[in-house]
């Protein structure tokens, strides 16, 4: 199996451990865009919130390139983006 292909595989697996642990990432997400919401004052979504922790994650990298946890979450993070728009993810 490639690399590429482990990171993808880990992903799925944090999101079924996290669903696990948190439940639905949709509901999640609202929750957490509620939140930011109140405290920048300004409407936040669920999708912004996905993608700002994309940018969390990219920053991170972006100090260390090879740091594999944080390539799996976006990894992760971009396939609950897809599900939270509500994208048809077949090829």
């Amino acid at each position: 199996m490639t690399e590429a292909a482990n990171i993808l595989s880990a992903a799925r697996s944090v999101i079924a451990e996290r669903g696990a642990t948190y439940g639905d990432a949709a509901a999640l997400f609202a929750q957490v865009a509620r939140r930011w919401s109140a405290t920048l004052g300004r409407e936040v979504t669920a999708e912004q919130a996905v993608l700002c922790m994309i940018d969390l994650k990219l920053a991170r990298l972006a100090h260390d390139p090879a740091h594999k946890d944080s390539m799996v979450d976006v990894a992760g993070y971009a396939a609950l983006l897809a599900d939270l728009a509500g994208l048809d993810t077949e090829f």
